[in-house]
């Protein structure tokens, strides 16, 4: 707190030994909006996951520091916070304090247009800073933008879709009776330079990482899901009823997976130095893609996990990697990671392994294939997985022996236990 007690600092909270910088990347609240005690202010970004900070104090946002795109290290001021005793009924700052310096102006409300044709206050639009940037340059009406962005957001794509919409018809008017120009529209060649984000530039760091300090090796198998698939379909109901949440493919999975890990400890190890070190547990690591980039929260003891609890913990990583609530804790350690390029529609790829595992199981897309049973040609869903692995710590054989028992576990389903 500052030397005036009515107004509160809103400080860069500490989120980790290893986390030294973050970056703004959004403000939730404007100078003048109203604040609860504990109500998310602004969102932070880490090289490893989105965290919000909170307000400390009920109040209003008395002002904005730090810009979003400023990068900052803990303890740094983000913005101040007026108590709720220091603020004047109807006031959108503390009573007797001018504006804070250099803090952007509160937005005036947007207005959506009533049936009477008298304009009305409507909720505000959230729109990134590339976004704001491009529409002023290229004189649209925000109203005539569609948000597509996460929480409703407009972003780069949404005005890159308005302006495309509205360019033939303006072309129209202007060209009427005209001969068609020979240049090209002004702007197709354009350009727009971006910082990569902390996280995008974690990333890639330890993209290159991987391939610079591990001999990576990939192998390849493919799996009938027909089995997998008639039991989902028909313990979906019951599973559901019972546990709240849809029985899935990933836990088939990440069952499959720690059962051929426990037959090939060398896809759980590490390279330490000189030695390689061998875990008895199992935290297996689910990558999972957002609108800043793929992150990795990991199942702690997968191991003692049933199918309904991998199942909730995989939706609650989705949704919270949506929303940018995942915490930098969730993303840390690992043993073992699966991927699942298939939910984008990817037949085959080859994953790259996170340091410093030892190999990453890839999941691709459920494609109908004719293939050979018993002698006769049948049409089956049929998935490619590929195993990425660490070749100064796991064989060949040992890579093609773990494929094998993914294989005929999600083959013979009933060979896991699955509790309903």
């Amino acid at each position: 707190m500052n030397s005036d007690s009515t107004t509160v600092e809103l400080k860069v909270p500490a989120l980790g030994e290893s986390i030294a910088e973050v970056e703004v990347v959004e403000w939730l609240k404007q100078p003048g909006d109203p604040v609860s005690k504990d109500e998310s202010v602004v969102v932070l970004e880490t090289d490893k996951a989105a965290v919000e900070v909170p307000s400390p104090v009920a109040g209003r946002l008395a002002g904005i520091l730090k810009a979003v795109g400023a990068r900052v290290r803990i303890g740094e001021v983000l913005g101040q916070v007026a108590a709720a005793a220091a603020v004047q009924p109807g006031s959108t700052r503390p009573a007797g304090a001018p504006p804070t310096a250099g803090a952007p102006a509160a937005p005036e409300p947007v207005r959506s247009a009533s049936p009477t044709g008298v304009s009305s206050p409507a909720t505000p639009v959230r729109i990134t800073p590339v976004a704001a940037k491009m529409l002023a340059e290229k004189e649209l009406p925000l109203d005539a933008i569609q948000p597509s962005g996460p929480g409703g957001r407009v972003i780069k794509e949404d005005v890159l879709r308005a302006e495309a919409k509205a360019r033939p018809a303006a072309a129209a008017v202007v060209n009427a009776g005209a001969p068609a120009a020979s240049a090209p529209p002004a702007g197709d060649r354009e350009e727009e330079r971006v910082p990569m984000s902390l996280l995008r530039r974690r990333i890639a760091e330890r993209l290159v990482q991987a391939q610079h300090t591990a001999a990576l090796l990939t192998t390849f198998n493919e799996i009938d899901m027909a089995s997998v698939i008639a039991l989902r379909r028909e313990v979906q109901e019951q599973f559901q009823e019972r546990y709240q949440v849809k029985l899935g493919f990933m836990s088939f999975f990440t069952k499959a997976v720690i059962e051929a890990l426990k037959e090939v400890p060398q896809l759980n190890a590490e390279i330490r130095g000189v030695e390689i070190v061998y875990r008895n547990y199992f935290d297996i690591g689910i990558a999972v893609g957002s609108d800043r980039g793929l992150v990795v929260p990991v199942l702690r003891h997968a191991e003692r996990m049933s199918f309904a609890e991998i199942e909730r913990a995989v939706a609650d990583f989705a949704l919270r990697a949506k929303e940018r609530k995942l915490r930098p804790e969730d993303l840390e350690g690992g043993t073992f990671t699966i991927t699942n390029g298939g939910v984008y529609g990817s037949l085959l790829s080859t994953p790259i392994v996170n340091p410093p595992q030892s190999g990453v199981l890839g999941m691709h897309a459920i494609q109908e294939r004719p293939v050979a049973v018993n002698g006769q040609v049948v049409i089956r869903p049929m998935m490619y997985v590929a195993l990425t692995y660490d070749h100064r710590i796991v064989d060949g054989r040992e890579a093609v022996v773990f494929l094998r028992h993914v294989k005929t576990l999600i083959e013979e389903p009933p060979r896991m236990l699955i509790e309903i």
